[in-house]
């Protein structure tokens, strides 16, 4: 693929506009692609990564996107000493998975650790990077800044790296991505190009996969900051209505009566306004429009009703498939089955194309 995602400002304008081409190639004949997505297992799933990726995701699977979600359990030790109550946040997350729509028949959900052909790609894959390609890459830098390890990890160090093995090792050419998250997926292509020119040029393993970036606006949390599992500020999909409305009405707002919608200057309050307009696929405009001077107060009473409204389905149906954790064991059990196919396909061609196939 010959369209480059780069990470400065004309690179993000073209990774955008490369995103609305293959949206209209997706609608046109979406069997052509393979996305890799996932999340990390470090706790329930909240209604900012809902509207951020989760719904994409089911989107693209319904569109008959072939579609593979990861459930990096592996690399909840990238910024982390140890992973505590791994298991269940785990079964939690395929919970969430479930619940919002994604189907085990027609997506694959699988662990890192259950597909050990996956993370042997990481060896030859780290050769084809140099550590100052690393050290500069601006959302690892973050990500140390934020870690909550005593010191750097060589897996921190190296998370771009072991990203990549998870979208080459299925060889997905599409990645649903923020624009934060375009260094990663840079990694990602450099690895392929660079393994395709130096042991396969004339039959190359991987494709330069793409960035299909979001367009979901952010969310920020009930207290004002960036919505997060691990800052108390998140609405989880499976808090039920009480603590919702309990969350909702301690979230920060401002002291103008008048509620508009204007992110620039009243982040908190365009916050929750745009929180009520996409639980109601609305304008955010006008939800604004209609509480008026109803002060905070009713914007939190609007807001409240419209997440309960929207989450009842997906809680009704979480409760159910919850009941049934073996029902869970068994996803994961068939996802990691194919995985493991399809990753030991890959690394035998791996290990071809270098030579060392014994």
């Amino acid at each position: 693929m010959s369209t480059s995602t780069s990470t400065d400002a004309l690179g993000t304008s073209t990774a955008q506009a490369r995103s609305a081409e293959l949206e209209q190639l997706i609608r046109k004949d979406p069997s052509r692609f393979r996305v890799l997505t996932g999340d990390r297992p470090t706790g329930r799933l909240h209604l900012g990564h809902y509207f951020g990726t989760l719904h994409n995701r089911v989107r693209l699977q319904d569109l008959g996107v072939e579609t593979l979600v990861l459930v990096a359990d592996y690399q909840v030790l990238t910024d982390r000493d140890i992973a505590e109550n791994l298991k269940e946040y785990v079964e939690e997350l395929v919970l969430d998975y479930l619940a919002i729509g994604i189907d085990p028949e027609r997506s694959t959900i699988f662990t890192h650790s259950a597909v050990p052909a996956l993370n042997q790609l990481l060896l030859p894959f780290l050769s084809l990077v140099s550590v100052s390609e690393l050290n500069r890459n601006p959302t690892v830098k973050d990500e140390i800044a934020h870690s909550r390890q005593a010191s750097v990890s060589g897996l921190m160090f190296t998370y771009p790296v072991h990203q990549a093995a998870d979208i080459l090792f299925c060889k997905a050419d599409l990645v649903p991505v923020g624009q934060d998250q375009l260094p990663h997926l840079e990694i990602t292509r450099t690895v392929a190009r660079r393994f395709n020119e130096r042991y396969a040029k004339d039959r190359p393993v991987f494709p330069e996969p793409e960035a299909l970036l979001s367009t979901a606006p952010l969310l920020l949390g009930t207290d004002g900051g960036k919505m997060s599992k691990s800052r108390g500020n998140a609405i989880s999909l499976s808090a039920d209505a009480d603590e919702t409305a309990r969350l909702l009405r301690g979230a920060k707002t401002d002291a103008d009566r008048r509620i508009t919608y204007d992110p620039a200057h009243r982040p908190e309050v365009s916050s929750l306004v745009l929180l009520a307009a996409l639980c109601e696929e609305t304008d955010p405009l006008q939800v604004a429009e209609e509480i008026g001077d109803g002060g905070g107060a009713a914007l939190k009473r609007r807001v409240t009703e419209a997440v309960n409204t929207r989450l009842a389905p997906i809680r009704a149906r979480r409760a159910e498939f919850a009941a049934d954790r073996a029902l869970v064991r068994d996803v994961l059990r068939s996802g990691n089955a194919r995985a493991n196919e399809i990753a030991e396909r890959t690394l035998r061609e791996v290990r071809e194309s270098m030579g060392a196939a014994y």
